[in-house]
């Protein structure tokens, strides 16, 4: 039944929701078809969402290597860290304090977010942005797409247009600890038969500012489309290949901020006492993996009113990770107890496995739209399904000779269905006065069958969820003036860590968000100002608890009542050519209503039922709490310098502190902190065969500020004496150390 309503959906007539001015001709230009790929799950100015778009300028002003994140610093409310310290493994990101498993990503209005972890790993397309187009954020709900639910802001990506004619560019980045970006692209350009064709190829190496967190990457993008009077055919071929050392363990504080000379590069992950009684680290503690993705769009427009667009798409993804792991039970392991030689019952060792998933991904995605001076309309949707493999071996165990070859010790296997449908209008009412309207209704069906890595127990999950999400608003422009209004509800299930990892006391349930957006913005010749009043109202919100599983995913639970809520601030001011200033700040709070949370206690009594039921854990009441790593304050500027070839960008962003759990205890916080950026750049005036040559030097982290920009905490009691109060709770917390004062520099050729 599914693959018919597959079939049905993309065979149905689909469009497109304009973003400009209606062409007055029926023939539309190559870059016009283009836009239509995205434009669905993209705003029109008269939208009242609060968003920003970064031009491929914007993201490759400062590309040296790192992951997209990294090029994203400038959009307000947003916080980027890494497990490397240097933004080249793996990279995260979060908005308003939301995480980016919570926030939506489209590449070309497809849906990216990884259907069960609901995230992306941006370290398995490295250098993605040097085939980017644009990147347009919007904060908060945003209007409706594709994929996961928006949670906390959406992120729609496109990749390159075609040019007008023939390209080549090469591009070199070398900087410390051994960083190293080769990237080529070339394209054809629009071909008198009306074909283009380009392709980019991207080689990444680095050593991490941690300790052996290397990081050996590459990824490709390629595509091929022919462009008639009206009509648009593209197909594209994206993914990459990655493998990097872990870095996900953290270290103590006095390791983090390098307090008593303690190395801040010091990375624990794969440290195992030898046969001789020394600290050993295991060589290939790694993190293997590959991605590969297929897009053909079809995009026509009918008449200066009407246009189409449909997207087939697949993605296959396979890899594992190695770890060692030290004194584990056997018997989690589903491997038998032994005895040693001298008669002794072995029921714990020192052992090596891999996990392993193989998913494929794959669906439709469509939009139908009208669109005059007046009235934009579309109407879309994608089906879209998800079926995964996961299954884990036991390698190697430390005297432990009864191990059978690739001894499999779990296997699941999940399948996920996922459908929308949308309809969405902006009108005009009167002369700067638009009202805008946007319902969508979701469909998840997703289950998993067979032992959870965890604990080896069955899992038999399956669940269905059925969504309503509408979104309302009004605008209203007139000689540089907006001011804006939207409210918007939205609906997520939860993710697969939220069901295979959650404690005993927190099976996961979907959640529920009201969005209420409240905008003015001024735009001048020279300057330009705007400020946004913003409450996110979370109904069973799903919150980071700062509890983390082996594989580096921070751990969730429902709480019922919570908030964010804020003021955003954005200003430029450009007095002249070759000067630019922006600057944005947020003020926020980020509330738990009468939080309680299921604590370990490690005395605890055993023979109390009460106390065996839940696990040896019990229920703490901490009151009105701040939300897990949610700062009350974020910050950035920018100052630009371009004056006859030569650019200089002086970038500073600050975080306030920010709690590694939700209990608001200052043993499990992370310090706020201020990092300035300066990038560098000379464009040699060359005209002839060689059309540009740049080289550019980016300094960063420019006054070394020892800082993390991450963390998570545990906590426990101990020695109680049943005297359950946050006073008496102990707390070990961990940081992830970012790079302190880095330079990397380069070139790149245009011909």
């Amino acid at each position: 039944m599914k693959k018919v309503f597959l079939l049905a959906l993309l065979a149905a007539p689909l469009t497109v929701w304009a973003q400009a001015e209606v062409n007055p001709d029926s023939v539309v230009t190559f870059g016009e078809l283009e836009e239509i790929v995205v434009s669905s799950t993209r705003l029109q100015s008269a939208t009242p969402i609060t968003t920003q778009q970064l031009s491929s300028a914007d993201l490759q002003q400062q590309n040296t290597g790192v992951n997209l994140p990294y090029l994203l610093q400038s959009t307000p409310s947003l916080v980027v860290t890494s497990d490397d310290g240097l933004g080249v493994g793996y990279t995260y990101f979060r908005v308003r304090g939301t995480d980016q498993s919570r926030i939506n990503m489209t590449i070309n209005g497809v849906p990216l977010n990884d259907s069960e972890s609901q995230t992306v790993f941006w370290v398995n397309m490295t250098d993605m942005a040097s085939s980017m187009q644009s990147v347009n954020v919007q904060r908060g709900v945003g209007t409706s797409t594709n994929g996961a639910s928006a949670f906390g802001a959406s992120v729609n990506m496109q990749t390159d247009k075609a040019t007008s004619s023939p390209f080549a560019r090469l591009t070199f980045n070398g900087g410390m600890y051994n960083t190293f970006r080769e990237s080529a692209k070339i394209g054809t350009g629009l071909m008198d038969n009306g074909f283009a064709f380009d392709a980019r190829f991207s080689k990444v190496n680095s050593d991490g500012y941690l300790e052996r967190a290397t990081s050996d990457l590459y990824s490709y993008y390629a595509s091929g489309a022919w462009y008639g009077d009206n009509t648009m055919v593209k197909l594209m071929l994206f993914g990459g290949h990655e493998k990097t050392y872990m870095a996900w363990d953290g270290v103590d504080y006095e390791t983090a901020y390098g307090i008593d000379g303690a190395n801040r590069r010091y990375n624990p992950a794969g440290s195992y006492t030898d046969d001789n009684g020394n600290t050993a680290y295991y060589d290939n503690q790694t993190d293997n993996y590959d991605q590969q993705h297929v897009q053909l769009h079809v995009s026509h427009q009918f008449t200066p009113n009407w246009t189409l667009n449909a997207a087939l798409h697949y993605t296959h993804g396979g890899g594992y990770y190695e770890q060692y792991k030290v004194d584990k039970k056997l018997a989690n392991y589903g491997l038998e107890n032994t005895i040693d030689t001298a008669g002794n019952t072995i029921k714990r060792t020192d052992l090596v496995n891999q996990k392993h998933l193989d998913n494929h991904f794959y669906g439709g995605v469509v939009a139908v739209s009208y669109a005059n001076s007046h009235v934009q309309t579309s109407l879309g949707g994608a089906v879209n399904n998800y079926q995964g493999a996961h299954w884990g071996n036991v390698i190697w165990a430390r005297n432990y000779d009864r191990l059978p070859l690739g001894h499999e010790y779990y296997r699941n296997n999940a399948n996920k269905f996922d459908a929308n449908v949308y309809i969405k209008a902006n009108w005009q009412v009167i002369k700067g006065l638009n009202l805008y309207g946007d319902l969508q209704y979701r469909h998840i069906d997703y289950r998993i069958d067979g032992i959870n890595d965890e604990d080896l127990a069955e899992i038999p999950i399956h669940e269905k969820f059925h969504f309503f999400n509408p979104k309302a608003g009004l605008s209203y422009s007139d000689k540089g003036h907006t001011a804006y209004f939207n409210f918007a509800i939205a609906n997520r299930e939860p993710n697969r860590k939220n069901y295979t990892e959650a404690g005993p006391n927190d099976a996961p349930t979907s959640e529920r968000l009201y969005d209420y957006e409240l905008g003015y913005n001024y735009t001048h010749r020279i300057f330009n100002a705007g400020i946004n009043l913003y409450l996110m109202d979370y109904d069973n919100q799903l919150v980071l608890t700062g509890k983390i599983s082996d594989t580096g995913a921070y751990l969730t639970k429902n709480v019922k009542d919570s908030y964010r809520t804020g003021i955003e601030l954005v200003v430029g001011v450009q007095p002249c050519a070759w000067f630019r200033w922006d600057g944005n700040l947020t003020l926020s709070r980020n509330k738990i209503i009468n939080f309680s949370d299921w604590v370990d206690d490690w005395d605890a009594d055993w023979d109390d039922p009460e106390v065996a039921a839940n696990g040896g854990q019990v229920l703490v009441d901490y009151g009105t709490t701040d939300i897990a790593y949610s700062p009350n304050i974020t910050a950035g500027s920018s100052f630009q310098f371009d004056i006859k070839g030569f650019c200089a960008i002086l970038q500073t962003n600050y975080v306030g502190k920010q709690y590694l759990d939700n209990t608001q205890n200052e043993a499990a916080m992370l310090k706020g902190y201020c990092v300035s950026n300066l990038h560098l750049a000379y464009t040699v005036p060359i005209k002839k065969v060689i059309k540009e040559l740049t080289f550019s030097v980016q300094m960063n982290n420019l006054f070394d500020t020892k800082y993390a920009s991450n963390g998570g905490a545990y906590s426990y009691f101990y020695e109680s004496g049943k005297q359950y109060t946050p006073d008496r709770q102990q707390y070990t917390p961990w940081y992830y150390a970012q790079a302190g004062f880095n330079i990397h520099g380069g070139f790149s050729i245009a011909f």
